[in-house]
């Protein structure tokens, strides 16, 4: 009899892999009956790891968001899972052990079923309270192994993390391919040989698509014994995210697999429905280069998720990299090949900071490391001249660890430092706090809230959750995406009205001038001639003398600013486009008259 495969919707993970924000509660809510309908879902990813900061960071309870969106998949019997980070829980840092073991009780009550548990490190000190603490709220456990491909990462590896897990008691086990970079030969083997030995555990895949390997992946772990793939739908499948359900079920099913039916009205539904919440206000924070794969994701090993972040980042850093190889007469970088760059630098970086698989947050140390690298090296400095304090606090091993001992050179800068390695469980750094917390809910006034949900998240995400009680996160929140919505090319706001320009009739301006020369948008967005959109002086005017390479204006993307820079020097003979309009890529702006002329 053919074996059977189920399917989880990575849905939370399918907008955290794409951008900043996840939709609103109302959207959730909206969706689920579509997703339910779709018939092919035995399991659904409905919060963890950033879920609950988002709704924060609107200025909305993280808590109604998860009873509300849960609900519908507990009625209709489809098992809800979230992700936690471990000893990091549902933040980027370490969390006390009395506020973890809520989290768990927190979730269960709020109707989520299964806790899918991980350490950026691998270190099973880090799991074992997290596999304790779920059976006691009695949610089922699953750890997940965080793959990587290195000297380090074997499946000798692995198997000694299962055999410790499993000793704690854990019901099932994910490989957790967060890059996508997991070769499938070495998957299958590595879930064979977990079957082999714990025939009754469940093993679920979570692979992202970057570099390609993913449904070769998904392929070898199923006929190796596994049970269970996570996928994702249109549009936010394939790209940096995850394969399509489609597709996997097809390629299953043509391997001899036994796989559900999709309802494809429901599945058109679901996409309909997705873009929509794209196109309402997420779309603002989603970097398009995320629907595309990349074959450079192989070596640095980067993974899907922290690519919208990582080109916030390059853009951030270009100005600064680019002044300072301006100033030893170097060329200058654009952002792809600062990306290259970047990428190869994570090559460099990561085995020397002991093989920290690429997952929050540790992926980001690595990542902070280079791009702070590639800074010093453009100006002349030595590497590792910058190493932040929680990187440091990954080396030095407060955070568990590493798969690997540090290079040297890092070694000898922890010690010139004066720092000290720790070798101790890292849980003990971290003492209790949740009595520290409820006092000050009652200086504050407020009430712990349903199953102690609102003590919860005042403890786990303290910052985020006084600026979401005291409506400065939901001000801020829509100011933010104000600001997105001029940048993205609709007209700004002004004190001053935005001066109106007849219909530029450029043939008949070149049949005047022949040897006028056009200076083009490099990108969509919106035209600034100046920066302050206030001045009076709302753009060059004819005679205006401009130098080849120098910026004459900008346009203000959904990214970040970008530069008007005419080829040669001259002066402006015509201006197309006014100060606040929206500009597409290639449009022509204004026309100068070469200097030689």
């Amino acid at each position: 009899m053919a074996r059977e495969i189920k399917f989880s919707l990575v849905y939370r993970d399918m907008w955290q892999s794409s951008g900043k924000y996840q939709p609103r509660v109302d959207q959730l809510e909206e969706v689920a009956p579509a997703i339910i309908d779709m018939g092919c879902f035995d399991r659904v990813e409905t919060n963890g790891g950033a879920f609950e900061q988002v709704n924060l960071l609107y200025g909305e309870n993280p808590n109604t968001a998860v009873r509300r969106w849960t609900a519908p998949f507990n009625k209709a019997g489809i098992g809800t899972h979230m992700l936690e980070r471990g000893l990091n829980a549902l933040r980027m840092n370490p969390v006390p052990a009395d506020v973890r073991e809520l989290m768990f009780k927190v979730k269960k009550a709020q109707g989520t079923d299964i806790a899918r548990s991980f350490c950026g490190l691998n270190d099973t000190r880090n799991l074992e309270l997290s596999v304790r603490y779920a059976k006691q709220a009695g949610m089922v456990s699953q750890v997940a192994l965080a793959i990587t491909n290195s000297p380090v990462h074997t499946v000798e590896y692995y198997m000694e993390i299962v055999d410790r897990v499993v000793g704690f008691g854990a019901d099932e086990i994910c490989l957790k391919d967060m890059a996508g970079v997991g070769r499938p030969s070495f998957l299958g083997r590595l879930t064979y040989e977990i079957k082999k030995k714990y025939p009754s555990i469940l093993i679920q895949y979570h692979g992202h698509t970057g570099p390609g390997f993913s449904p070769a992946s998904m392929l070898e772990v199923a006929r190796a014994g596994a049970d269970w793939l996570d996928v994702a739908v249109e549009p936010l499948s394939w790209g940096k995210v995850h394969p399509d359900v489609i597709t996997v079920r097809e390629m299953l099913k043509a391997d001899g697999f036994l796989v559900k039916d999709i309802n494809m009205d429901a599945y058109m539904e679901v996409r309909r429905l997705t873009q929509s919440f794209i196109d309402d206000f997420l779309g603002y924070w989603i970097d398009p280069a995320n629907s595309r794969m990349s074959s450079l994701l192989v070596g640095c090993g980067l993974p899907g998720g922290m690519m919208g972040s990582m080109m916030a980042d390059l853009y951030g850093f270009k100005a600064a990299i680019n002044a300072a190889e301006r100033a030893s007469s170097k060329k200058e970088s654009s952002i792809d090949n600062l990306m290259v760059r970047l990428f190869a630098e994570v090559e460099y970086v990561w085995p020397r900071l002991g093989y920290p698989p690429l997952v929050t947050p540790f992926s980001q140390y690595v990542k902070n490391t280079a791009l702070m690298n590639l800074l010093a090296l453009s100006s002349g400095k030595p590497r590792f001249s910058n190493i932040d304090k929680d990187t440091w606090g990954m080396i030095l091993g407060k955070m568990g660890r590493l798969p690997a001992a540090p290079a040297p050179e890092i070694v000898e800068l922890a010690k010139a430092k004066g720092l000290e390695f720790y070798t101790g469980n890292p849980q003990d750094e971290y003492p209790d706090e949740l009595p520290k917390f409820l006092r000050m809910m009652e200086e504050e006034g407020w009430d712990c809230g349903q199953d102690d949900e609102e003590l919860f998240e005042f403890a786990m995400h303290e910052r985020q959750y006084r600026d979401y009680r005291s409506g400065v996160a939901k001000e801020r929140f829509n100011t933010e995406l104000e600001e997105k919505k001029a940048s993205s090319g609709a007209p700004i706001v002004v004190k001053r009205p935005v001066v109106e320009m007849p219909a530029f009739d450029v043939d008949a301006f070149l049949s005047r001038h022949p040897n006028a020369l056009p200076v083009q948008a490099p990108a969509k967005g919106t035209l600034l001639w100046q920066l302050d959109v206030d001045d009076d002086s709302m753009a060059p005017v004819a005679g205006t003398a401009v130098t080849a390479g120098q910026p004459m204006g900008y346009i203000q993307t959904r990214y970040g600013l970008e530069e008007l820079v005419p080829a040669v020097s001259g002066r402006v003979i015509a201006v197309t486009l006014a100060q606040g309009k929206s500009a597409v890529k290639g449009e022509i702006v204004a026309f100068i008259a070469d200097q030689a002329e």
